[in-house]
């Protein structure tokens, strides 16, 4: 049995870095997480996603939708949320 390392297993089974199934993959992971920590600073704050939504003026389905990844999210929206639960977020941009 050939092992691989962890870079090695993901160019096989996702795509090499820079093809369009990796980019895919890459961004749609980033969307789960975002999700996931929306879903656990709500949670922490003891909201339903009804009173979260209602702070940030949107409707309780799209903040199921963002917390399960299934649904399409503006920045915009993305900020909204996480002011509205009294987190911080960074942003880290490289080129």
């Amino acid at each position: 049995m050939k092992s691989y390392k962890l870079e090695e297993a993901e160019d096989l089974l996702i795509g090499k870095i820079g093809t369009q199934e990796r980019d895919e993959y890459e961004f749609e992971l980033k969307l789960e997480l975002i999700g996931d920590m929306i879903k656990i600073a709500r949670k922490k704050r003891k909201l339903t996603q009804e009173q979260l939504g209602e702070l940030v003026g949107v409707k309780k389905a799209q903040i199921s939708r963002l917390e399960n990844s299934t649904g399409n999210v503006t920045f915009e929206t993305v900020v909204r949320i996480f002011n509205a639960l009294g987190a911080k977020m960074n942003v880290n941009l490289q080129m």
